[in-house]
């Protein structure tokens, strides 16, 4: 009966030795069943660097068959992936909106006068007004960053809703 030298494969000089005898027969084999277009060579780099994490466990026995196994699974890992990419390629984005073209154009003439009316607003209204609306900050947040109380937030708020209201039809928050 013979007797294991080495009982796993963390020695250097060992899994330099097993790279060199296993790589390039492995490399071959998911290049010809898998082709060259998913990379088997960059697989079977990756299952020796996997090995070699785990090179505690591994054994010079079980060595082949732990690399053979590690990169046949990267290999269908990323066969399936290509599988999902062609998949996805194939949903066509929507070109089309249900909105029509009249929608659009009041839209567009909507938002202009709003940024119209929302320039001629008192300069602390609309930062108050923005502050709020936009950013989501409350009154007393707002008090903070700028110096005032919370009721003077408020007022200018309400003051710059009311203006936006009086000024644009079909206004609302």
């Amino acid at each position: 009966m013979s007797k294991n030298l080495h009982t796993n494969i963390c020695d250097k000089l060992l899994f330099s030795k097993l790279y060199n005898k296993y790589a390039q027969s492995l490399s071959d084999i998911f290049y010809y069943k898998y082709g060259a277009q998913l990379n088997p060579s960059d697989k079977v780099q990756d299952a020796f660097i996997k090995m070699w994490e785990n090179c505690a466990k591994v054994t010079t026995q079980t060595a082949k068959s732990y690399v053979y196994t590690v990169a046949n699974n990267m290999m269908l890992n990323e066969v399936k992936h290509q599988k999902v990419v062609l998949n996805y390629n194939k949903v066509k984005p929507k070109d089309y909106t249900n909105e029509t073209p009249e929608f659009l154009l009041r839209k567009e003439q909507f938002l202009e006068r709003y940024k119209k009316v929302l320039s001629s607003l008192k300069p602390e209204q609309r930062e108050a007004f923005m502050l709020n609306k936009i950013e989501g900050k409350t009154h007393k947040e707002i008090g903070e960053m700028i110096g005032v109380t919370r009721k003077i937030v408020g007022h200018r708020i309400y003051a710059a809703f009311a203006i936006l209201a009086a000024q644009l039809e079909d206004f609302k928050l």
